[in-house]
């Protein structure tokens, strides 16, 4: 890599490995010419707060409602709800059309623990467009560069789990690379190890993404206005005390658990 420094001096800095972890928008990625695959709708994200009484439901905890081609996410924060109101891409523009009230009334009819306070947002200055997807590029490395988080698989937000597969990455990363790395010599199928290893977790959690958006953006959805129906299995697992934490282990640990590996301790230093 070439750069200027403050004194005007060209310089370059030369490194084994460049890893790319900067997010969906990867500048990385774009200069390396990697190109990501879509794999589910895109969706139109409405990121919002309203107030919360503190002693309503745990801290911390989240709530998704389904609604017709569209859901609701509901995470207590506290004295407020982060309110995430998840539209098929490109409609946006049709909601601001139709003012906040419009806003206000699309989230109470799909989320009724906020039916009382959506009366509190009142401009669209409060609200931030997210567009999203999920994607991911078929190849995570090439000589000297590798890809990990959503630089290499963009998740949707469904279930939160973008930031907790990026650490797994970066986990199993290290544990595979360091050694190498101190070693002084990495070879591009080390680097492919990599997506071996992490690739078959980050697909499963993708499908399933993919699966639920499909269900609930489908034309069906909006020519009959039914409203979705989340499906029988994950009703039981709801329902079901034994198995009610089973999603959230999910969410937070992911389909391949990474952990991080202490390096092996020398029989010198050992007696030392």
């Amino acid at each position: 890599m070439h750069y200027s420094g403050t004194d005007g001096v060209k310089r370059e800095v030369r490194a084994l490995l460049t890893i790319g972890a900067d997010g969906r928008f990867s500048r990385i990625r774009r200069l390396a010419g990697f190109e990501p695959v879509r794999h589910s709708p895109p969706m139109d994200v409405l990121w919002l707060r309203l107030p919360r009484d503190p002693s309503s439901t745990d801290e911390g905890g989240g709530e998704l409602y389904c609604g017709s081609g569209e859901f609701v996410v509901l995470l207590a924060r506290g004295d407020y709800w982060q309110v995430g109101y998840v539209i098929p891409k490109g409609g946006y523009q049709k909601m601001k059309a139709a003012g906040t009230e419009g806003l206000q009334r699309a989230m109470a009819r799909v989320a009724p623990p906020i039916k009382d306070v959506v009366h509190h947002l009142k401009d669209w200055n409060d609200v931030s467009l997210l567009s999203v997807e999920s994607s991911s590029v078929p190849n995570w490395s090439r000589a000297g560069l590798l890809l990990i988080g959503d630089a290499a698989h963009v998740m949707s937000p469904v279930g939160g789990v973008g930031i907790n597969y990026a650490v797994q990455d970066g986990v199993a990363a290290s544990n595979m690379l360091g050694p190498k790395l101190k070693a002084g010599h990495i070879e591009p199928d080390d680097l492919k190890a990599v997506q071996r290893k992490r690739e078959p977790a980050v697909r499963k959690v993708q499908s399933f993404q993919a699966m639920l958006q499909k269900s609930i953006f489908s034309e069906a959805l909006f020519e009959t206005g039914k409203p979705f129906q989340v499906p029988w299995p994950i009703r039981i697992i709801f329902k079901l005390s034994i198995l009610r934490g089973l999603p959230a282990r999910v969410i937070a640990y992911g389909f391949g658990r990474e952990r991080v590996e202490q390096p092996a301790t020398s029989a010198a230093s050992v007696g030392a």
